[in-house]
Parts: C-alpha cells; sequence; structure tokens
C-alpha cells in the first residue's frame, strides 16, 4: 500500500493548487508602479556589419524614454561564457566576445542591434520600426563543415577561424582505439545528425530590472532556472554591480527544459536601462523572439565506429562529431558536446576502449547550449543507434548484444573518466521484456501487416550522469562555477519550518517533494515545511536547477541542514527530559529517552527553543535555524531500458506510436507519481524530436521554422499511454538520501527507442534501411522505404 506522506508517498503537488486556480505569480505577473517597456529591433539578416544606425525619428515619436544601441555599452562587460574547454593540444578555446546589443556587425538572425525604452509597449514598438538600419550583409556560415573548410568566411573577425575547439578525449587511448578497429572481427559504421531544437516552454522570457536610487540597489525579476548564477555573472562580469547591491528574483516559471538557465543579454539591459532611465524597465518575449532568441537545443553531426571480436564482444568505439556552438557561446555550451557527453559514451556497456573526438564550430545561427539532457541524449542517440545496427549487420538480436555487453559489476570506472557506482542494466531490461510483452510481438506485428502497415520494435539501454560533480573536479575541467547546493532550515517556535534552498523549481514538483524529506526526518506533517526558492534576497548561495541535481545536491543540502537542527533540538530535549543526549531518540515527531516512556513533543522542544527557560544558555544559545552546504563526491547514474513499437504506413510513410515503456532505475524514490510525470513529459519532448521538431536554416542563415507553423511540437493524438515503472532501484552510495536523477531521462532514451523501431518496421518489408535521420517526417520515411 502506498504511504500516506513522506519519503516513498505520492503525495499530492501542493504547488498545483495554485498553478490551476489562476493564482501563480510568473513574471510577466509582476508590474512596478512606472515602468517602461522596452522592444529590441533585431537583425533580420544572419551576418552583416553594421554601417549606420540612425535613431533620430525614432526618439521624436511619442512616449519614447529612452533608445540605446551597442554604443551606449562601450566599455561595459559583455554576456559570460561559464565552462571553459582546453582542446586536445592542451589550447584554450575561441572565445569571441558577446555583445548585449551588437557593435559593428551582426551575427545571427535575431541578434538584439538597438532597443527602444517608450512608456508602453505599442510605443517602443512603433519607434523600433522608425529606426533606420543599414547593415551591409556578408555570406553566412550554416553548415559546419563548410565552415570549417571556407576559411575566407569567418563568423568573429578576431578569431583564427570557426573552430572553437578541436576536443579529443580520452586522448591518450588514441592509438589502442585505432588498433583495436584495426583488429576487429566486426566493424560497424553510422554517420547520423541529432537535429536541431527550440525547448519552446510554455512561459516565455521574460525580465523586469528596478532600480532603487536612494539606496543605489538593482533588482531583476527573471524567468531563470537559476537566480544566484544569474545574480553572480550579470554582477561580477557583465554590469559590475556588487552582489549585496544586486537582488535577483525568479519567481514561479513555466518550465525551462535548460533554455532559462543561461544569462542572456535581455537580463542584463533591462538592469542597465532602469539605472540609465531611472525608472523600471520591462521585457516580455513574443513567441516569435524566442525562437531566435533562446538558445536552441542538440544539432551535432556525427561518425560513430564500433569494433567487435568474434564473439560479438564490443573491443572499441570511436566518434568524430560537429557540434555546432551557433554565433556566439552561451553560458554552459562548450561543455555539452564535451563533458556532459565524451564521458558518457560507454553507455551501459563495457567497451574497454573508447575515444572521443567533437570539433565545436561557430556559424551564424542562434546560439546553441542545454536542452533536457544536455549531451546525454547525444551520446545514448549514437551508441544506440550502432547497437542496433551492429546486431543487424550480424543478425544477431539486439536485446542479446546487449546482454551480452552489459556492464555487471559495480562500482565500474569507464575508459572515459567516470565511475559508476550501482546499477542493473539485466534488471532494467528484464522488467523491460515483462512490459512491453516482446512474446506477444509477433502476433500484433501480423495483425498489422493484415491492415496493410508495417509494425517495428525498437529498445534501447540508456544511463545519464546527473548532479554534476563536485565542484574541485569540474573546475579543472573549466568550469568557472561551483556546482554545490544549499539549504538553511529555520525551525517556528511553534514547530512549522521554513526552508530555503538555492535550487529553483520551474514545474519540478519541489514544494512537495523536499518537504516529504524534512517531514519524513523530523515525523511531522509535511503541511508543517514551507519551501522558498528563487529569490536572492531570502535564500543561500546555490547552483540552481538543472541536470536532474536538485533532489541529490539540494535534497542532500536540506538533510544536512535538518540533521543540525535535529541534533540540537536533541540537546534541549535532553535538558528538558532530564537524560544523557546520547539517550535521546526522534521518532514520529517527539523526543524520547531510550528504553522509557518519558518523551517531549517536536512543538515543545521547537517553542523552549525560543523560551530558553529549562535549559542552560552557556551550554546552548537560542533558536533553531541551520544553513548547510552540500557539494556531491561524484554524479549520480540513473540508467533504463525503453521499448517503443510503431506502425508505418508504406504509402506515405507517417508513423504511428501503438506502444512505448519505460524501465528506469532511479535510486530511492521520493515521490513516485512526480517521478512518474517527469518521465512522461521527457519521453514525450523524446519522441518531439524523433518525429516532429527540427530547426531548420536556409543557406542565408534565415530560420525556415520559425513558428508554430513551420516548427511541429507533439501534441496529445501524438502520443501514446505511456508504461512506465521505476521498482528497479539500486540506491546511490554517496547522497545521503540515495536517490539519481529523473526528470531528463525520458529525453534520454525515447529518441533512439523511436528510430530503431521505425528501422526495424521498414527491414520487416525487406527495406533495405539501415537508418534514417531524426525527424522521422513521413517524406523522409517514405522517401527511404523508395
Amino acid at each position: 500500500m502506498p504511504k500516506d506522506g513522506g519519503i516513498g508517498a505520492s503525495s499530492k503537488r501542493r504547488e498545483d493548487v495554485r498553478f490551476l486556480t489562476g493564482a501563480g505569480n510568473y513574471t510577466d505577473d509582476i508590474n512596478i508602479r512606472g515602468q517602461a517597456y522596452v522592444h529590441f529591433l533585431r537583425s533580420d539578416i544572419a551576418h552583416g556589419t553594421i554601417k549606420s544606425i540612425d535613431t533620430g525619428a525614432a526618439a521624436a515619436m511619442p512616449g519614447v524614454v529612452r533608445i540605446f544601441t551597442g554604443s551606449d555599452f562601450e566599455g561595459v562587460g559583455g554576456m559570460p561564457c561559464g565552462w571553459q574547454v582546453t582542446d586536445k593540444h592542451g589550447q584554450p578555446m575561441q572565445e569571441p566576445a558577446h555583445p548585449i546589443l551588437a557593435q559593428g556587425k551582426v551575427r545571427h538572425v535575431g541578434e538584439p542591434v538597438a532597443a527602444v525604452v517608450a512608456d508602453t509597449l505599442e510605443q517602443a514598438r512603433d519607434a523600433a520600426e522608425a529606426i533606420a538600419l543599414d547593415i551591409d550583409e556578408l555570406p553566412a556560415v550554416v553548415d559546419m563543415k563548410a565552415a570549417l573548410a571556407d576559411g575566407s568566411t569567418k563568423v568573429h573577425d578576431d578569431l583564427n577561424d570557426n573552430l572553437c575547439y578541436d576536443w579529443g578525449f580520452v586522448e591518450e587511448n588514441k592509438d589502442a582505439v585505432n588498433k583495436a578497429f584495426e583488429n576487429a572481427a566486426h566493424v560497424t559504421s553510422l554517420e547520423l545528425v541529432n537535429n536541431r531544437l527550440v525547448a519552446n516552454p510554455m512561459e516565455p522570457r521574460v525580465a523586469l530590472g528596478d532600480y532603487a536610487r536612494g539606496t543605489d540597489d538593482s533588482t531583476l525579476y527573471t524567468t531563470s532556472q537559476n537566480p544566484h548564477v544569474i545574480r553572480l555573472l550579470m554582477g561580477a562580469f557583465v554590469l559590475g554591480i556588487p552582489e549585496h547591491k544586486l537582488r535577483v528574483v525568479a519567481p514561479d516559471v513555466g518550465g525551462g527544459f535548460g533554455t532559462k538557465i543561461f544569462h542572456y543579454q535581455e537580463e542584463a539591459f533591462c538592469t542597465f536601462a532602469a539605472k540609465a532611465c531611472n525608472r523600471p524597465v520591462k521585457w516580455t518575449s513574443s513567441r516569435s523572439e524566442a525562437f531566435i532568441s533562446d538558445a536552441h537545443g542538440r544539432d551535432h553531426v556525427t561518425k560513430i565506429e564500433l569494433a567487435l571480436d568474434a564473439d560479438n564482444n564490443f573491443t572499441a568505439l570511436r566518434t568524430e562529431t560537429h557540434a555546432n556552438m551557433g554565433a556566439y557561446l552561451s553560458t554552459f555550451a562548450p561543455s555539452i558536446p564535451t563533458w556532459l557527453h565524451g564521458t558518457l559514451m560507454a553507455g551501459n556497456y563495457k567497451t574497454p576502449l573508447i575515444y572521443v573526438n567533437v570539433k565545436a564550430v561557430f556559424t551564424n545561427t542562434v546560439p546553441v547550449d542545454a536542452y533536457r539532457g544536455a549531451g546525454r541524449p547525444e551520446a545514448t542517440f549514437q551508441l544506440e543507434r550502432v547497437v542496433d545496427k551492429a546486431a543487424r549487420e550480424l543478425g544477431v538480436d539486439p536485446i542479446a548484444l546487449r546482454r551480452q555487453n552489459f556492464i555487471t559489476e559495480f562500482p565500474y570506472a569507464t575508459p572515459v573518466a567516470v565511475e559508476y557506482d550501482t546499477g542493473d542494466y539485466h534488471g532494467t531490461m528484464d522488467k523491460l521484456e515483462e512490459m512491453g510483452d516482446f512474446a506477444g510481438f509477433a502476433a500484433r506485428r501480423a495483425e498489422s501487416e493484415k491492415n496493410g502497415k508495417l509494425r517495428g520494435l525498437g529498445v534501447n539501454c540508456y544511463i545519464e550522469a546527473c548532479g554534476i560533480a563536485p565542484s574541485n573536479l569540474v573546475g579543472q575541467l573549466g568550469a568557472r562555477a561551483g556546482l554545490y547546493e544549499s539549504a538553511t532550515v529555520r525551525v517556528n517556535a511553534t514547530g512549522g519550518l521554513v526552508v530555503m534552498t538555492g535550487s529553483h523549481s520551474h514545474g519540478q514538483g519541489h514544494e512537495t517533494s523536499f518537504a516529504q524529506v524534512v517531514a519524513e526526518m523530523i515525523g511531522i506533517d509535511e503541511n508543517m515545511v514551507e519551501i522558498v526558492h528563487g529569490d536572492t534576497a531570502n535564500t543561500p548561495m546555490g547552483m540552481g536547477t538543472y541536470g536532474s541535481r536538485s533532489i541529490a545536491v539540494g535534497g542532500s543540502a536540506m538533510v544536512r541542514a535538518t540533521e543540525k537542527i535535529i541534533n540540537k533540538a536533541k540537546k534541549i530535549a535532553s535538558h528538558l527530559l532530564e537524560a544523557s543526549e546520547a539517550d535521546i531518540e526522534l521518532k514520529d515527531g517527539a523526543f524520547s529517552v531510550a528504553g522509557t516512556d518519558k518523551s517531549v513533543a517536536w512543538g515543545d522542544v521547537t517553542l523552549a527553543a525560543y523560551v530558553p527557560h529549562n535549559y542552560p544558555l552557556e551550554d546552548i544559545e537560542p533558536g533553531l535555524e541551520e544553513t548547510a552546504f552540500y557539494d556531491p563526491a561524484n554524479f549520480t547514474y540513473p540508467s533504463g531500458a525503453y521499448a517503443c513499437e510503431v506502425e508505418v504506413d508504406p504509402d506515405t510513410g507517417k508513423v504511428t506510436i501503438e506502444r512505448f515503456a519505460a524501465a528506469d532505475d532511479f535510486g530511492n524514490i521520493i515521490n513516485p507519481m512526480i517521478v512518474t510525470g517527469q518521465v512522461h513529459g521527457g519521453i514525450a519532448q523524446g519522441i518531439g524530436q524523433a518525429l516532429l521538431e527540427n530547426c531548420a536554416y536556409d543557406e542565408n542563415g534565415q530560420l525556415l521554422s520559425a513558428s508554430y507553423m513551420d516548427y511541429a511540437m507533439p501534441r496529445a493524438d501524438d502520443l501514446p499511454m505511456f508504461d512506465v515503472d521505476h521498482s528497479s532501484q539500486t540506491p546511490c552510495t554517496h547522497n545521503p538520501l540515495g536517490v539519481k536523477g529523473c526528470g531528463e531521462a525520458g529525453a534520454i532514451g525515447s529518441p533512439p527507442a523511436v528510430v530503431n523501431a521505425v528501422v526495424d518496421a521498414l527491414q520487416s518489408a525487406g527495406k533495405d534501411v539501415m537508418h534514417v535521420d531524426m525527424p522521422l517526417s513521413p517524406d523522409r520515411v517514405w522517401a527511404a522505404m523508395q
């Protein structure tokens, strides 16, 4: 039976009450008396030299407060990159300046060139249209390989070329890997594309800057996944505002999927302009702006090769990837194709030798950065597609080939520098075979064929690294920030708790699951615990929410802070009960003396903490409030096995997903309902990438899929009912909760399962098709069948 509350219970999400009743408080709901509005004039060409910007007529229009151009930001810092990658020759990456407003050149469609601040948004838009902008258009580089081959067209004139870095990992493995390929009994090779995506969270980005001249304090309200990081980056590196003079507030946020991790130009602009204009300045992105200003995701082109011996054991793996950075380096962009991708290329398999090469390339496109999964979906897609292709070439069962090569002993040190602490890959595959009713597939395929359809079954396995850590290691790898998390637990005199966290919730259900953890530790009702996040003025310094880190890192910080609370409360209880502290036990919200019936309630102890009549103040100071910072010792390593069944219409190429099963190992589970919801959302996004979504540019750098008219998002009727299970649990060994991440798994495991299923369907019809690039639109599938 499910628990009524605490860890392991499917407690209903408390935050949903305000969301479902329209009582949420989003950034666009915040308005400050006297605020002005900004509209950005954005470049409509991908690459060009700015010859002139005439703002005279626009500045004279009604309601215009001020017009800003790049010249207003000379001497102001540009947008910082939070991770430096060193190439395979030991040289730092090429890192171009990224101005708040374009200076001298424009480098992608959508780059802000000027900003009009006016009394109303309509007046700002009208004035922006009156700005006379003269840009001398230059050839655009869009294709990554062409960008490297054509030395005459550079995105940044001050760089040597369009190559950001050429990264090799593990470089000392390279010769041994090549030798293994020379000696292989079989080699499978595959070239594939991981298509560029637009994140499209439900809430577009918003920024509202405010300035208090009397105190010289600046406040930014923004749609961010990590307000403390935004305060650090914007204050220290962009605008030069001391952190104690800058407050960043991220209230309710309507989804992020990674795209709201980064520090954006609009945030810095609104903060800067509020002070310059001495009034609040607000910007709300339109959906059209989001397509050309939000960081995009994925966009890799890869050649992957797998070597096997005569017994079908994997002996070596090598990849060569071109990764698109876009026109500038977004906050964490350099780390995505390298340390979050190359380190996961072992997957679930005991391949002894691996070499990964990544060439990061500048192009005249919107910058590319983390999108749900961030590097791990790219690694899993390559690996699981080449394993499936190898099975077909060898004529062996794809599940049997995977099982033969599974890692079975833990901890396991991979050849790509990470160590998996726990896992049971056979266990999740066993569960998947049961859930997916593989034994009944032949009958379902025969039924589809009777109806003139092709039916395919695709499976895949995945592993991911979550809760990126530890700070000292990632610092050596180029991270320019720590990756710890923090929590302050404040106990009120009457026993209720306020937990202030550096993590941020934007759909994950933190207000529910975090409360479950603290309530379980003390033995009180979850409703006595309030979770506070999103405001740098009243939460401890933390790194925010991304990379499925919140419960593993943020939750662990809460555990450590709560442990401090309990330890102090036990001291007080020992005085109240006139017993040794060592004999005090806490259970079900009461302190008792071991082996006796003497006890005192939690609320009585907390009241005594603030009314200290019954214990010596020279031994114990009043109050109950503690802070803890937690820096994880290692990543957590969730894993799983997914299965997809599709029907393909041979006349049109249309793919319909008939069944989908996901067996995941997330370690210990805090709230099963929330975990299931996270997996559902991830699978939906992964299916969107596999079948529908594609961010396409033409040769001039114009975005062809710049609206929902041309960018196909998954809808309810594109998705089947998902069968999700997370009963296979191998707890993490190095955090106090034994938890692993869950938020990105669905987006990692689903794309290869879908593509493997479609290829299986085409193969069943005798089609010699080994691969179709995503998205598997009807025209692509139909063309492959021809």
